[in-house]
């Protein structure tokens, strides 16, 4: 079975979906793996490491995606990507959730079944392919180092000769794995740290990172939605909760803010009057840039300066952590492949919870009739 890696061609997208660590494992596995020149150079792995771990090297994307029984990228491919690949091939990508999408109606013109990283149920059984998680880990992590770096103060507590520095007081919206990411790394470089979740369940994880629980009063299990995501709350709840951020926010230094819903808009949380009501020197970190941002303000791939805050809208994170993030998401996709194949053959139960959910585009089924069985 031959499985093509091409190269990324989106601006700024530094990583590749399979590493020469994973590129070995799929060539025992049987799979004749060809990667396109310079797939991996962005994320600081060079053709000869996945020539030597048994990977063939292609000139351009064309010679990779020929004759390819299975596609691995990273983002989801332009619509010339698109037309190189084979009909009825499947592919792999962060493909959205939309089975109506643009891109999801694109596919099944060509009959490729696709899979979506983003739609991998969170169980226990899903847990290895993960995908979404392992780069929401890469964002809150860097999130925290732009904080730090643009913060005008320590993070941790210091004895100096010129006495005590207190430490950095961090506010963290969202306690995913994003959040808990941001809690942990920002606990490590020595803030005091508060974090505020509208779900119940993440108190005790919270605390075990260190930080201060905010809001339990305000935590119920009708704000949970299917796979732990947060549902969008009721108007009357949006209210109490903006109320009590309003007041954390003020004795804040840094606010970093990763609330996401499973579809849609990220909720606004964070208003122009909160911001306004920040210490001079405050710094905001929205990783929900991507999503159209948790703060009112927030403009995605800027950083904005409003009164004395500034406010930082990064996208795609984890494409600044390349060589890291590329290795998660191969081990991710690896073990998604080792579900899907089974001793070269493909192993597509539709009755199986991750072959179905994970499932954009069903291949098999024209056009016209849907993009999804």
């Amino acid at each position: 079975m031959r499985l093509a890696v091409p190269r990324e061609i989106i601006a700024g997208e530094t990583r590749v979906a399979v590493v020469p660590e994973t590129a070995a494992k799929l060539a025992k596995l049987g799979f004749q793996v060809a990667v396109e020149a310079g797939a991996g150079a962005a994320a600081f792995f060079t053709d000869a490491a996945y020539t030597e771990a048994g990977a063939t090297i292609v000139p351009d994307a064309r010679a990779a995606l020929a004759g390819a029984d299975l596609v691995l990228k990273v983002q989801a491919p332009q619509p010339a990507e698109v037309e190189l690949l084979p009909e009825g091939s499947r592919l792999v990508a962060f493909l959205g959730r939309d089975p109506k999408s643009e891109i999801a109606q694109r596919l099944a013109a060509r009959h490729v079944t696709a899979f979506a990283f983003e739609r991998i149920p969170r169980t226990s059984r899903a847990q290895k392919m993960d995908a979404l998680s392992s780069m929401s880990t890469v964002a809150g992590y860097r999130a925290i180092l732009i904080a730090a770096n643009a913060a005008g103060r320590f993070f941790p507590l210091l004895m100096t000769a010129a006495g005590t520095i207190t430490p950095a007081r961090v506010f963290v919206l969202g306690a995913g794995v994003a959040g808990l990411q941001c809690i942990a790394t920002a606990r490590r470089l020595g803030a005091v740290v508060e974090a505020f979740d509208v779900r119940p369940a993440v108190k005790e994880e919270v605390q075990s990172l260190g930080a201060t629980f905010v809001g339990l009063e305000l935590a119920s299990e009708d704000s949970v939605a299917t796979g732990g995501y947060a549902k969008e709350l009721s108007a009357e709840h949006q209210v109490k909760e903006r109320a009590l951020i309003a007041e954390r926010m003020k004795a804040c230094d840094v606010v970093v803010t990763t609330a996401m819903v499973a579809s849609g808009r990220a909720p606004v949380l964070v208003t122009r009057a909160m911001v306004e009501s920040m210490k001079p020197g405050s710094v905001i970190v929205d990783i929900a840039a991507d999503g159209g941002g948790n703060c009112e303000l927030t403009r995605p791939g800027e950083v904005v300066k409003h009164g004395g805050v500034t406010i930082h809208g990064p996208v795609n994170l984890a494409a600044t952590l390349p060589s890291h993030a590329s290795q998660m998401l191969s081990r991710n996709a690896l073990a998604l492949v080792q579900h899907l194949v089974k001793e070269g053959r493909w192993n597509l139960d539709w009755n199986d919870d991750i072959v179905r959910d994970t499932c954009l585009v069903r291949g098999d089924v024209p056009a016209d009739a849907g993009a999804r069985a």
